[in-house]
């Protein structure tokens, strides 16, 4: 299996290889790598594609420590120094979303472009806050079966796809899935800085979405300078592009040809 060394973490990642741009994929919080499957399916003739299992979740062999998403940027740098990649396109969903803005502000000469998939540059509001650690706290007392009839439908809202996802967290430990909840309750505010971003953007956003409503999505392209499109996908909760991956698809296919 091909794991990466990078600041102390063995992390899990697929790399399609081949002599195209490089894109890395960033999965979100409880998701892992598979997440990206349509889209690794849509642009792997182009271009070359890596996908990684973040810490806390998936493959990787974390230290099992709270992280913050500044470390799960440095992650990602690292891992783009194990593959010898001076330069990359970054596509995240969520927290991936969250890392890759943060692997932009820390090293804005490594990326070449951007496509952020229903994140937030803001940390959350209190009601927020207190809901995750209910998820988080639900998680460890009870495992999956105890919050996946609200969760999946909060984070997939494609009941087609919600068992595949069920079986992915019963395969994890409990403190694990706790753990990661956790980290996500504490991301930090970046949107005073947005404005230092300056490599090509397209926003992809879920019309529906819950957990980070559209509005979100709206703020990184109004701030962010080099936005060049928000897509919104029509009937799409949290996660447009694995549920709806043929609305999805073809934009960021033509954004890849024309910026990464």
């Amino acid at each position: 299996m091909p794991y990466a060394t990078v600041n102390g973490q063995q992390l899990y990642f697929e790399d399609s290889g081949g002599d195209g741009p490089v894109v890395v994929f960033s999965h979100g919080n409880l998701m892992d790598r598979r997440m990206w499957a349509p889209q690794v399916e849509a642009v792997r003739g182009e271009f070359r594609c890596v996908v990684w299992d973040e810490r806390l979740h998936g493959l990787s062999k974390d230290d099992g420590e709270l992280y913050t998403y500044w470390e799960s940027a440095d992650d990602l740098l690292g891992l783009l120094d194990h593959l010898g990649v001076s330069r990359a396109t970054l596509v995240g969903h969520s927290q991936g979303g969250f890392l890759s803005l943060r692997a932009a502000l820390r090293a804005p000469e490594r990326v070449r472009a951007l496509v952020l998939v229903d994140t937030a540059a803001v940390a959350w509001p209190p009601a927020a806050v207190a809901q995750m650690g209910g998820v988080s706290e639900a998680f460890r007392a009870g495992g999956p079966d105890m919050v996946a009839p609200v969760l999946l439908d909060l984070l997939l809202g494609k009941p087609a796809i919600h068992e595949e996802w069920l079986r992915s967290w019963r395969e994890q430990p409990r403190t694990r899935l706790a753990d990661a909840v956790a980290v996500l309750m504490s991301v930090d505010d970046v949107s005073g800085r947005l404005g230092e971003i300056t490599a090509p953007a397209l926003i992809v956003h879920g019309e529906r979405d819950e957990p980070v409503p559209l509005a979100f999505g709206q703020m990184l392209r109004d701030q962010l300078p080099g936005a060049l499109d928000l897509l919104v996908v029509p009937g799409a909760g949290h996660t447009p592009n694995l549920t709806h991956p043929e609305a999805t698809n073809g934009p960021l296919t033509t954004f890849l040809r024309h910026h990464a």
